[in-house]
């Protein structure tokens, strides 16, 4: 399949959430057999061994926009009420985006389509759905193409919480998903609310691993428990629960906290800061136990998967996770990974695994091969690829028959 990918960005220097996730999830379509074009939304393209790239019709317009919501965010603005928030967001991106971006994205778009002529599907990734709005029918009108979504922010960008998470902009606003042949969400738990948004043909696409990238390395345990994240908003109590307070209680104990915009007491951990993607292998292998903790609408929402779990595992790290609603669905808990389930339960579940090598090597190993059985990127663009080209299955793989009957026309 010959996939045209516009996506976020591509430059890993904007240090949004998703980019490292994408940049794997791309290699793995093109190892799987398929040609990837990208294009991003954010910055310029980023030339790879596994994409080729066309230009951001938009390049300066899209940073000079993120250096203003950066100065926007850095101002507390999107922390004001939520009323005058949504109000100002869609008079803003109305006239940032209707009048001009939308048009030079169009005319750019089909200039790739009339350029490459083959092109068999059109997938936004963590693409400002408001921006585009209108784009999808005509591409899918004049090309007769199936055009997919997917999100991997899920739950929290969506409209009920992004004030709360304080997302730079909602860009759910005015959005209609059912213009999309397909939607992939990193959320299991979220499908009906994106069903009662208008979406069809849902399907979970959760966060994975490349084992080649996130392979462990043979480093001295200097560190006994450590946490890396960004920004400790929605997780704060068990950041408290994990970390604060057992560093005070288990002084002999080495806590490390990497990341950056914490704002809670971290008792006794050194904190890191932020680091780059070979210092936090470094940073994980040489921890005796790795924390996994998610924010409260990650884990409150079932099967909202984030990257880190899978990150950590596919290192052979011992993986410590607070309740996480669905963790069962890609990890066997107590043999593959230890959560706990209250306060009462994280000290004496600290001190059976540090007091025991073997148990944490065990553990840490059949966590990568849980990976590497279930979990890598490749495994997710063949189940990406498998729920759009119903020729490979003969059977339905969606809600709707009439919209599987579309879209294996379109695919035809």
């Amino acid at each position: 399949m010959k996939i045209l990918v516009v996506c976020s960005t591509l430059d890993l220097r904007y240090k949004l959430g998703c980019t490292p996730s994408w940049w794997q999830l791309l290699k793995a379509l093109h190892e799987t057999g398929n040609e990837v074009i990208a294009v991003p939304f954010l910055g310029d393209p980023v030339e790879s061994l596994w994409w080729r790239c066309y230009p951001n019709p938009c390049s300066a317009e899209s940073r000079l926009f993120n250096r203003y919501l950066d100065w926007k965010k850095s101002r507390g603005t999107h922390t004001s009420g939520q009323k005058k928030d949504r109000t100002c967001n869609r008079s803003m991106i109305h006239t940032f985006s209707e009048d001009y971006i939308r048009t030079k994205w169009e005319k750019s778009l089909r200039s790739i389509f009339d350029r490459e002529k083959d092109i068999d599907l059109l997938l936004f990734m963590n693409v400002p759905l408001n921006f585009i709005r209108g784009i999808t029918e005509k591409i899918k009108s004049a090309y007769g193409i199936p055009v997919a979504c997917y999100d991997g922010d899920m739950p929290t960008i969506l409209p009920k919480y992004a004030p709360e998470r304080g997302f730079k902009f909602n860009y759910y606003l005015d959005a209609d998903l059912s213009v999309f042949d397909a939607f992939f969400t990193n959320s299991k738990g979220i499908i009906p609310d994106l069903k009662e948004m208008g979406a069809q043909n849902v399907h979970p696409l959760f966060y994975a691993a490349d084992p080649d990238v996130f392979r462990p390395v043979n480093v001295n345990k200097t560190i006994d428990i450590s946490f890396y994240g960004h920004g400790s908003e929605l997780r704060e109590e068990w950041m408290r629960i994990m970390i604060t307070e057992p560093s005070d209680i288990l002084f002999n104990r080495i806590f490390s906290v990497g990341g950056i915009d914490f704002d809670i007491s971290l008792g006794k951990a050194n904190i890191a800061g932020y680091l780059d993607y070979s210092e936090f292998r470094r940073f994980c292998c040489q921890s005796r136990i790795c924390l996994n903790i998610t924010r409260c609408t990650h884990s409150s929402v079932y099967a909202s998967s984030t990257a880190r779990p899978f990150e950590l595992a596919a290192f052979g790290a011992c993986i410590v996770s607070q309740p996480y609603e669905g963790i069962e669905e890609w990890f066997d808990v107590g043999r593959e990974i230890a959560v706990v389930k209250n306060e009462d339960e994280v000290l004496p579940v600290y001190q059976d695994l540090l007091d025991s090598d073997s148990d944490r090597e065990k553990m840490g190993e059949r966590a990568r091969q849980r990976i590497l059985k279930d979990h890598t990127y490749r495994h997710r663009a063949e189940e990406l690829i498998r729920a759009l080209d119903i020729r490979k299955t003969g059977t339905a793989e969606c809600d709707e028959s009439s919209k599987q009957d579309g879209l294996r026309s379109d695919l035809g």
